[in-house]
């Protein structure tokens, strides 16, 4: 498995998941720019996502959906703040309703994607950074360390093809 390290930093309010590939940081990249790439790894296998939107530019947004084995839909989006392709990516992560609007009740994250050669492939260093504790311990509670492992762990996959 590509992840190396998942690190939970309550003081800071962050999740820190470090992976490394055996691939150019390009190819690391293109699993987030090309939207039928990111719905292959983004979401835990049991929960497969589709996405709807995707301007992977800042000011835009990535829209999705994730599919429970039930066949039950959990929306969410992403408002892209910043992008420095290949190398870094920053979003503000968030719950949708199915019409795709945001959900207010539901906590937000800002993710931020850093991507840098190491040796002879990439190392990715994702943290989600959270406002209060209250928000970190209830996406937590939700599961988002675990079914992010699980994303992540798909990516392997996609870059020995």
């Amino acid at each position: 498995m590509s992840v190396t390290s998942v690190d939970k930093d309550l003081e800071a309010l962050t999740l820190t998941l470090i992976a490394d590939f055996d691939a150019s940081v390009e190819q690391v990249w293109e699993l987030w720019s090309d939207p039928r790439r990111l719905e292959r790894w983004w979401g835990p296998p049991t929960h497969p996502a589709t996405v709807v939107d995707h301007d992977l530019t800042p000011g835009g947004e990535i829209t999705y959906y994730m599919t429970s084995p039930e066949g039950e839909k959990y929306h969410g989006w992403w408002r892209v703040t910043s992008v420095d392709a290949p190398k870094a990516l920053e979003f503000i992560d968030g719950f949708a309703d199915s019409e795709g609007k945001p959900v207010d009740d539901l906590p937000t994250n800002t993710t931020s994607v850093q991507l840098s050669s190491s040796g002879a492939g990439t190392r990715m260093e994702l943290r989600s950074s959270y406002d209060t504790r209250e928000q970190m311990d209830q996406l937590i509670a939700m599961g988002m360390d675990e079914g992010l492992v699980l994303a992540v762990g798909q990516m392997d996959a996609l870059l020995a093809q």
